[in-house]
């Protein structure tokens, strides 16, 4: 396995993705996922811009499912960047394991919008989400929300008793 890291993160790539995540958990390459993004030639080469170091591929959900085997099978360390956890859920039920070195799938910022409840600090979720993140935890994965690595962080079950109330 060489995803080492997947992340949802509403912003895809941006400098504190390579400033604080990537400084902890070094990687060679960066596959974000989302449709509207790969779809949307400045958006993606913005996206592109913002990181220096590594490759980075910008991919819709379709491609990614094709090309992710590839990074699974690959001797290098590989972050995976979804814009939504949809996307995600989308990845797994087309037979894509995400297991990762870090063991977890991190939840960054996801912001707030029409018809979403708040759930943490620049964390809110709609109905298609919440169903999202209850698929990815039934396949077994530890749901960490937490903004940057040295912020203090909270789990699934955590969120679903704030969705709750």
């Amino acid at each position: 396995m060489t995803i080492s890291f997947v992340r949802i993160d509403d912003r895809v790539i941006h400098g504190q993705l390579m400033t604080r995540w990537a400084k902890e958990l070094p990687c060679d390459g960066i596959v974000a996922i989302d449709d509207a993004v790969a779809a949307d030639p400045l958006l993606s080469q913005v996206m592109k811009g913002a990181v220096t170091d590594v490759k980075v591929w910008l991919f819709d959900a379709d491609t990614a499912v094709a090309k992710l085997p590839k990074v699974i099978a690959s001797d290098k360390k590989y972050f995976v960047i979804a814009k939504s956890p949809v996307t995600l859920q989308r990845i797994c039920e087309a037979g894509i394991d995400i297991s990762n070195l870090n063991g977890k799938i991190n939840v960054g910022p996801m912001s707030a919008r029409e018809g979403t409840v708040t759930i943490g600090n620049n964390q809110s979720v709609n109905p298609d989400e919440v169903a999202a993140f209850e698929y990815l935890s039934r396949l077994g994965h530890q749901i960490d929300f937490r903004l940057v690595p040295d912020a203090s962080a909270y789990n699934w079950e955590t969120a679903q008793k704030k969705i709750n109330n």
